[in-house]
């Protein structure tokens, strides 16, 4: 009879907590895409911005084995991909990684133009900081950015290339303060302007940091800053506005999904990515790639981001 009774209290004792668990739904439950997502990349394969996207994407999926995958959408350093993307429904299926810079020089030079505004998303994050650089063949006539500009006066023009538009109106605002002339080249990213700088076809471009390991290997040299401070890589090579060029560009990798989107779905995906940004193999590779370190503003942060730095860019670039 004891032993019956003890049977019963655990066979009720366990029934009610199969219904507790019922009730409360699965642990750690929370939005999960009901199928794929696509990572768009806004810059060509090989690059900077693709290298730590597609691995982005790779811990993403190992971590939380979502059916995640990444692509290429070049066009305008990501213009052409938040456009489409400011035009999708709002479902959260897919996510945009470019970089503010492109974003923030076309809205102020061409807002009224474009299919998006900065209220045209929602905002997932930041990958990192990019240290942004002029470089050169290792045999160029020139070390630093005077250098370059009187080679170019020298010369009567000189080869550029770049992968953003950013990178373009630096070196006008470079052009228009130094009189010198040069001619712009451009590329669907840093693995490209890379390509054209060995082989001769221009001779200096700009780099996130696919330079690196050319650099290492003596193929090539750091010739400025394009940031508002000196590389921490390259401490002794001076800025544009030491140089006398009035003007800086401040790159961020950021994220950001089409406005209206669910907030449990960007709330989800933002703790994701925020994440996966944690893993060794993020850490790495942004380390590897841009000689930085992951830097998360997370979606307020960034959205912060975009609204100042349409401010300081209209400043800079405006027409």
């Amino acid at each position: 009879m004891i032993f019956q009774k003890l049977l019963a209290r655990n066979a009720m004792a366990g029934f009610l907590a199969v219904m507790c668990l019922a009730a409360s739904g699965p642990v750690n439950a929370g939005w999960k895409p009901d199928g794929v997502i696509t990572l768009q990349i806004g810059f060509g394969a090989g690059g900077s911005t693709d290298t730590m996207g597609r691995v982005l994407a790779k811990v993403i999926k190992d971590q939380t084995g979502w059916n995640i995958f990444a692509e290429n959408k070049t066009g305008g350093g990501g213009v052409a991909m938040f456009t489409g993307i400011a035009k999708m429904p709002p479902r959260g299926k897919v996510i945009g990684l470019g970089v503010n810079m492109p974003v923030l020089v076309n809205l102020v030079r061409r807002g009224d133009e474009l299919g998006f505004d900065l209220d045209s998303f929602e905002y997932l994050g930041t990958i990192s900081k990019a240290e942004l650089s002029l470089v050169a063949s290792a045999e160029a006539p020139f070390d630093d950015l005077q250098g370059l500009i009187d080679h170019a006066k020298r010369a009567g023009g000189l080869p550029v290339a770049y992968g953003a538009p950013p990178q373009k109106l630096l070196m006008d605002v470079a052009a228009r303060e130094s009189g010198a002339s040069f001619d712009m080249v451009t590329t669907k990213g840093g693995a490209e302007t890379m390509k054209l700088i060995l082989g001769g076809q221009v001779l200096a471009g700009f780099s996130s940091g696919e330079h690196l390991p050319h650099a290492e290997a003596g193929k090539m040299k750091v010739i400025a800053s394009a940031n508002a401070v000196r590389l921490s890589y390259a401490p002794d090579v001076g800025t544009f506005v030491e140089a006398g060029i009035n003007a800086y560009v401040d790159p961020y990798y950021y994220l950001a999904t089409t406005k209206g989107t669910d907030p449990e779905a960007v709330e989800e995906i933002a703790k994701v990515i925020d994440r996966a940004l944690r893993s060794p193999e993020m850490v790495e590779i942004v380390g590897n790639t841009i000689r930085n370190k992951p830097l998360n503003l997370g979606p307020r942060g960034t959205k912060n981001m975009m609204v100042d730095g349409l401010a300081n860019v209209g400043v800079l670039f405006a027409k």
